[in-house]
């Protein structure tokens, strides 16, 4: 059986995609999976979402993505959404599209990707599930926006499941230093920021081999590490109290 790797938040950086790629060295029996957020803020989303859905790599909704659905929700701009979204980053994806026609083709697309994947030990999702409620009661604002209520809670979600998720950017979580992937209880979030200044690395990760590889957006390099060298604890006290002191403000 092949490795399974999974891809956090590319955000339309294609070129770093590929060293990525490249560095993985994948194999015919090999998986890739992507964690969401394909599009926005870098330079080549058209690029990105081309090269996923043509190969047809399994990928989760990200939020990003789900506000390019809003806002083209009848095949034309609804104004509001549509300028939340340029605002969000969308403005470098509409700039990487030259033909409207394919845009929607891929808005099409991305309609048809799942909220999550469930693959045994491991449960792929964009941003997280809501701690007290069950997988039946949980929304789409939960799957792909949420943050500090998820990331705070002190048990597992899932008894015999690893979550791995993208949208927080890893080194916004207390303890965690820009490049690192970060893990808290039941938890690893592999959104190393490929388009932040701070950090601009794009991270793969082989969980079956305990691997990961990074490529950086603004530097000419590569790093292969192994995954606990890569990765660091989440202080839960502090990320309780942060999120304490922002629930009471």
């Amino acid at each position: 059986m092949g490795r399974r790797i999974f891809i956090g938040d590319v955000h339309g950086h294609y070129d770093s995609l590929m060293h990525l790629i490249e560095a993985v060295s994948l194999e015919a029996d090999d998986r890739l999976f992507f964690v969401g957020d394909l599009i926005d803020r870098g330079p080549q989303s058209y690029q990105v979402v081309e090269f996923i859905r043509s190969h047809q790599y399994p990928c989760v909704l990200g939020n990003h993505e789900q506000l390019l659905v809003e806002a083209f929700p009848k095949g034309e701009a609804h104004m509001p959404s549509f300028q939340g979204w340029l605002y969000s980053g969308g403005q470098a994806t509409l700039a990487s599209y030259r033909n409207i026609d394919v845009l929607f083709e891929h808005i099409h697309w991305i309609k048809t990707l799942p909220f999550y994947l469930d693959l045994g030990d491991i449960w792929l999702v964009h941003a997280g599930v809501h701690p007290r409620r069950s997988l039946q009661q949980q929304t789409a604002h939960e799957f792909c926006w949420i943050r500090d209520l998820f990331h705070s809670h002190d048990r597992p979600y899932f008894a015999d499941k690893m979550i791995v998720t993208g949208h927080t950017i890893t080194f916004t979580l207390p303890g965690i230093q820009p490049g690192q992937l970060a893990q808290g209880p039941g938890w690893l979030d592999i959104d190393t920021g490929a388009y932040h200044p701070k950090s601009g690395w794009l991270s793969a990760v082989d969980l079956d081999s305990n691997v990961v590889y990074q490529a950086n957006t603004f530097q000419n390099l590569l790093r292969v590490q192994a995954l606990q060298d890569a990765t660091s604890i989440v202080e839960q006290r502090s990320l309780r109290q942060k999120f304490s002191y922002a629930m009471r403000s």
